[in-house]
């Protein structure tokens, strides 16, 4: 019943996993881009769900309103202000600026809240659990696998069944025709990001009411989240899904063997499954 115990809440743990990766999978389907600060974003959006309960006194999945638009706002103005000029046949300049913004996001958190770890209070939904078989299934672990679900599902419906969608896969196929046909790839390249973003900051919220962050957290997420999309096949969402439920079962068998092999055993399993699947599980296949 452990063994199952841990197989269950692994999977459960893959969806918060599923939750970091999505922005990832998106902006790298779309523009080919590799945020470096993609993990410092999310630990920004938990900081604005923190500042947003303290000031208005709301649960964080109301605060969740506020900030998710407002890291999409951030998401498109730094996508048009900034990483749009640095996107081109050479990969190095998205990557340096993308690590510059993750060392000004990890300072200016620091300078704000200092280095003491932080958490958002979501009251009895936190420790609330289901009976299951003769599992106890976490409340809140639960409802986190239902959002990544209803998440993914929503972004793969929208890439398409949507005018979106279509231009997001059109500047992603060819953008020098996407350009030619009316599009504009610069605006399409700032809704993608803001569209990203706005998954980032529910996976902020998310992980900020499951366990604290501090301003250096970011690095840990990002690793999360790149493990999850390479071992589900880069672009690709329901994959990418997949990916994740793979990473938090291989972690919680390694904490279920030693409690000291649990970040190990899903770096393992990440390297096995790129060792024997360079492209991932689930490559994204053309059309």
């Amino acid at each position: 019943m452990d063994w199952l115990n841990a197989i269950v809440q692994g999977m459960l743990l893959g969806g918060l996993y599923a939750l970091f990766a999505a922005g990832l999978s998106l902006i790298f389907g779309v523009m080919r881009l590799v945020n470096i600060a993609h993990g410092d974003f999310i630990v920004l959006a938990a900081f604005l769900g923190l500042a947003t309960t303290t000031a208005l006194g709301v649960h964080p999945f109301v605060a969740a309103l506020f900030v998710i638009p407002a890291m999409a706002v951030i998401g498109y103005a730094l996508q048009r202000g900034v990483l749009n000029q640095t996107l081109g046949d050479d990969l190095l300049p998205p990557l340096l600026v993308t690590f510059g913004l993750s060392v000004i996001i990890q300072n200016a958190l620091l300078e704000v809240y200092s280095a003491d770890p932080q958490k958002l209070n979501a009251g009895p939904l936190e420790v609330t659990s289901i009976p299951v078989g003769g599992l106890s299934v976490g409340l809140l672990p639960l409802l986190t696998f239902g959002v990544a679900v209803m998440v993914i599902g929503g972004l793969q419906w929208m890439f398409y069944h949507t005018a979106l969608g279509r231009a997001f896969r059109a500047v992603s196929d060819n953008q020098d025709i996407a350009q030619l046909m009316g599009l504009n790839r610069r605006h399409i390249f700032g809704l993608a990001m803001a569209l990203a973003l706005a998954v980032t900051a529910l996976a902020g919220i998310l992980l900020g009411v499951r366990t604290s962050f501090d301003p250096a957290s970011g690095g840990a997420r990002l690793i999360f989240g790149f493990e999850a999309v390479i071992i589900g096949g880069l672009g690709n969402l329901w994959g990418t899904l997949a990916g994740g439920i793979i990473l938090g079962v291989a972690q919680n068998i390694g904490a279920q063997i030693n409690p000291g092999w649990q970040l190990l055993a899903g770096h393992i399993a990440f390297l096995v499954i790129l060792a024997v699947r360079p492209t991932g599980l689930f490559p994204r296949m053309s059309g």
